[in-house]
């Protein structure tokens, strides 16, 4: 066995061939009973060695924990009989002269294998309940009947389960056929990887397991977005109750019922032989279920199996599933803390921290497992003139976006403050707010803030105006400012005629952006942040039901979210409290539009005299000089010429008829 001593597995050794020695004593006996003209002696002689032999097994039975069959019976409540036909299954694999003497023994040269007939006639406590499927030999399938067409099952073969013949020679090892279905975690937990807040939640789980230590199951159901923490503490119970904790995948749960049946009975059986318990991840199934409105989850395949196992679970979901697992003990893990974080940079960084694990932990939100793995590329792969903090920055930004990828729009960031032109007023506005961003560590950690508040500790920002006055371009600002990716939230991609899966689609997003390395930015908000209606139907119910949502979800976000619209009355008035900042971007006026149009052309474009006061007096937003500069300049290319004022007042007289504004003929009339 894994845990035992040397001295055990000599014991076991001296246990196994006193054991053999008595059934072949029992087999020898048995042949001799079918011969003519048996020796008197003899039998007296095999009688006298068959009482040594018990005399052996029951002395080394008594002691503790005792030999590994002895073990077995009473784990799994065995009778004497039943652990006889345990043992002489066993047998067959121990000495390789029982199968002869089974044909000797059953006087058939066609049987050199056990059978429940030799058994019966064998032992003297025989009784025919040890045949039933209900009792433990076949129920935990400790031996296998291998049952022809027609053959009664008392003439049967039967085999030892080389799971359980392993153990009785001494060896525990996890059974092939769970192990081949566990998969490694994603992480490997320790004492050193669990911040203390963790490590709290953790020793709740084990409390909680300690005191239903009388019944020998238990669900415990994780619940949070971030998968390796859940691990972690996971591994962390499973350490201090001393459990090895398995893995299992839930597609390896199989649909049909027998094999689920089975594999449940075999978990069963193997925590028999191990302390261990089982760990079951179904946040991605929920997060990426079909969009039908229902959860596709293999619930059934869970349910039943874990009905089944009776025994220790941790259950990994993104939100309760009161539905999916009833009575189970609920933990929801987060992240550590900001102050942990920050405490686990400055062990990775050392001295060389100089000030950026502050600054780290207050923008991004990362386990310690991940700032581990960060740090440690970064020394493998950084010089000592590199700018550290730079890089540091660098690969959290790339780190915590690697989800978002997947999900929604990554806009290139272009634009800077020298681009933008606004008011002093909006621009004094956006550096509040990426002040606010930079000082949200001090503010929330430092001074105390975080201990007070339980929402809105993110920075949520409404850009208002019309289209074409900077609102996407302040964005990028903001982003480019603060060294962030800037994600563009597709309306069309989370928005679904399903029920319930606009919330998750959103809940994926938000979740995703959590690890701080992003700014959310959702264009034209108004058609999915609208205000509430009353009732008059389902659809209704449900857009309600959605505004909610994103209420509450906008309010617990912890990053920068902005939303753009230029129709702030449709905007639901719950959510203006909800605004940290509300920037107007008023329509440019004279001052603002000549800075538009002399910022309009990049250094490279050729450019004749151009009078900036007559476009800055063709009252456009700034979206509509970018139109009537990009297609001023495709004209000038396409006539081999540099961009002149004739060229121009074409694209502007055009953009003007787009956007369906009068034109007089004699404004766009150019006099050298």
């Amino acid at each position: 066995m894994n845990d035992v001593t040397e001295d055990w597995g000599a014991m076991n050794a001296r246990y196994l061939s006193a054991y053999l020695e008595w059934l072949r004593l029992k087999m020898v006996r048995q042949a001799l009973s079918y011969a003519s003209g048996s020796d008197a002696a003899d039998m007296t002689r095999n009688e006298t060695e068959t009482e040594k032999a018990a005399e052996v097994i029951a002395a080394l039975e008594q002691s503790r924990p005792g030999p590994a069959l002895a073990i077995l019976k009473r784990r799994f409540l065995l009778s004497d009989f039943e652990q006889h036909i345990l043992f002489l299954c066993a047998a067959m694999e121990l000495d390789t002269r029982i199968p002869s003497l089974c044909s000797k023994a059953q006087d058939d040269l066609n049987k050199p294998f056990p059978t429940f007939a030799l058994a019966m006639s064998l032992f003297g406590d025989a009784a025919w309940d040890a045949l039933s499927a209900q009792r433990p030999l076949r129920y935990w399938r400790l031996i296998e009947v291998s049952r022809t067409h027609g053959q009664p099952l008392i003439g049967s073969l039967i085999k030892g389960d080389e799971r359980i013949i392993d153990f009785i020679r001494g060896l525990n090892y996890l059974d092939e056929r769970i192990a081949k279905l566990s998969s490694p975690f994603d992480v490997t937990g320790n004492d050193a990887a669990l911040p203390a807040s963790q490590k709290e939640i953790a020793d709740r789980i084990g409390h909680n397991l300690n005191q239903s230590e009388s019944r020998p199951s238990g669900i415990v159901q994780l619940t949070g977005a971030d998968p390796v923490s859940k691990q972690l503490v996971a591994q962390h119970v499973a350490l201090g109750r001393k459990f090895e904790l398995i893995n299992l995948p839930l597609e390896s749960l199989s649909q049909q019922s027998m094999e689920l049946e089975e594999l449940a009975r075999l978990w069963q059986r193997e925590s028999h032989l191990l302390s261990i318990a089982g760990f079951i991840d179904i946040s991605k199934a929920e997060l990426f279920s079909k969009g039908d409105g229902h959860h596709h989850t293999n619930n059934f395949p869970l349910q039943r199996f874990l009905s089944l196992s009776q025994r220790v679970f941790f259950v990994a979901t993104q939100e309760v599933r009161a539905e999916l697992l009833p009575g189970s003990f609920v933990m929801d893990i987060k992240k550590p803390t900001p102050e942990e974080q920050k405490i686990a940079w400055d062990d990775q960084l050392g001295a060389t921290a100089n000030g950026s694990a502050a600054l780290l932990a207050g923008q991004f939100n990362f386990n310690v497992s991940t700032i581990t793995e960060i740090t440690a590329k970064i020394r493998k792969d950084h010089s000592p003139d590199d700018d550290l903090h730079k890089l540091l920055w660098q690969h959290c930004v790339e780190q915590s976006s690697v989800e978002l990828d997947l999900l929604v729009q990554k806009l290139e960031l272009k634009s800077s403050w020298d681009d933008i032109v606004l008011p002093e007023i909006p621009r004094q506005q956006l550096i509040q707010i990426a002040n606010q961003v930079r000082m949200r560590s001090c503010v929330y950690d430092t001074w105390g803030f975080r201990k007070k508040m339980n929402r809105g500790l993110g920075i949520n920002a409404l850009f208002v105006g019309e289209s074409g006055t900077g609102k996407t371009m302040a964005a990028e600002v903001l982003a480019n400012e603060l060294k962030l990716q800037l994600y563009r939230i597709d309306l069309s991609g989370v928005i679904s005629k399903y029920i319930g899966e606009t919330e998750k689609n959103l809940k994926r997003v938000f979740d995703a952006a959590e690890n701080g390395g992003a700014i959310l930015f959702f264009d034209e908000a108004d058609a999915l942040f609208g205000k509430r209606t009353d009732v008059k139907d389902s659809h209704d119910r449900y857009a309600n039901i959605e505004v909610n949502y994103l209420l509450q979800r906008m309010e617990s976000f912890s990053g920068l979210a902005i939303l753009a619209t230029n129709k702030k009355s449709a905007i639901d008035d719950a959510f203006m409290r909800r605004f940290r900042v509300i920037i107007q971007f008023p329509f440019p006026g004279m001052q603002e539009r000549k800075a538009i149009v002399e910022k309009m052309f990049p250094a490279e474009v050729p450019i004749a005299y151009l009078d900036y006061d007559r476009l800055a007096s063709l009252n456009l937003t700034g979206g509509s000089y970018y139109n009537i500069a990009i297609n001023a300049a495709f004209k000038a290319a396409e006539n081999g010429s540099a961009i002149t004022m004739p060229i121009l007042l074409s694209a502007a007289k055009a953009e003007l008829q787009k956007i369906e504004r009068p034109v007089k003929e004699a404004d766009f009339i150019w006099h050298e």
